[in-house]
């Protein structure tokens, strides 16, 4: 496939940049791995031994925090928008709360959908959400020269374009690309590919949402704080 972006760009279109990132994560393994054991032991073993099953972590993802490292640890066989199968793994993140419930929530939503035991029901779990800080040499598709090439980054469903960008990106360092939400309007997300340039903003609490999808909407409620995840099929 021929680049949507031309070579150049990359001179002049790659400039330093900070943000704060927000991320959801489940937070039900815990509970688990609870219903296997007897004991506190018994779970602290069996915690220690699906640790040690894992896949090693990039050395540059050692040092972080599990909520920042893990994203790094496995090359999935499943693509993501920035990233294709069997490629190395990259964290998400979103500017804004709303807008990184609304990326969990369509995900929960597709996961339901594209199981055939589950369609027909509904998806209730549990999610932390919590902040971490980026820094470093950042591609922004939102502006130029890149967002010449908007559609391109901001289809629904095709991600070749982007998957592409993000491997040319990593030949030249780049360590995050800054991005338009395809799932909430106005919303901005991220996509980290240097675990170096992370770290946790520990100055923030998580938060814990509960996250409710049939085949039809999405739901998210956080004490007070409640999201209609509008669905596009």
């Amino acid at each position: 496939m021929k680049p949507v972006w031309q070579s150049a760009w990359f001179a002049s279109g790659v400039k330093a940049a900070t943000a704060l990132l927000w991320r959801g994560v489940e937070a039900q393994h815990r509970v688990a791995t609870m219903r296997l054991v007897d004991t506190l032991a018994e779970q602290a073993e069996l915690e220690r031994i699906l640790e040690a099953s894992k896949p090693p972590l990039p050395p540059a993802a050692k040092d972080l925090h599990h909520l920042l490292n893990t994203p790094f640890r496995y090359r999935s066989p499943h693509p993501s928008r920035f990233r294709r199968p069997g490629e190395p793994g990259l964290w998400y993140g979103a500017h804004e709360l709303h807008t990184a419930c609304s990326e969990v929530a369509y995900w929960r939503w597709r996961f339901l959908v594209d199981s055939a035991g589950l369609r027909d029901g509904e998806l209730v779990t549990e999610h932390t959400f919590f902040q971490a800080r980026v820094h470093g040499s950042a591609i922004d598709l939102t502006r130029a020269p890149w967002k010449a090439s908007a559609a391109a980054w901001q289809h629904r469903f095709d991600y070749s374009a982007c998957q592409a960008l993000a491997a040319a990106a990593r030949g030249h360092g780049v360590a995050w690309i800054r991005y338009a939400s395809v799932r909430r309007p106005d919303g901005l997300c991220g996509a980290v590919l240097a675990p170096q340039s992370l770290s946790l903003n520990a100055s923030v609490p998580a938060q814990t949402w509960v996250s409710k999808v049939t085949a039809t909407q999405a739901l998210m409620l956080h004490d007070d704080d409640r999201l209609t995840v509008a669905i596009d099929i």
